[in-house]
């Protein structure tokens, strides 16, 4: 049972690390997006 357990929240780490680094990709491109965007 603990092992369950133990996947589960394995795969919920990993969906949260996931989820924070893709958000940040995201954010990263729409900046630079944005920069080439305002320079002329």
């Amino acid at each position: 049972m603990a092992t369950g357990i133990t996947n589960c929240l394995r795969v919920i780490r990993n969906a949260w690390h996931f989820y924070h680094a893709s958000g940040l990709v995201i954010k990263v491109v729409c900046g630079a997006f944005s920069i080439v965007l305002l320079t002329p």
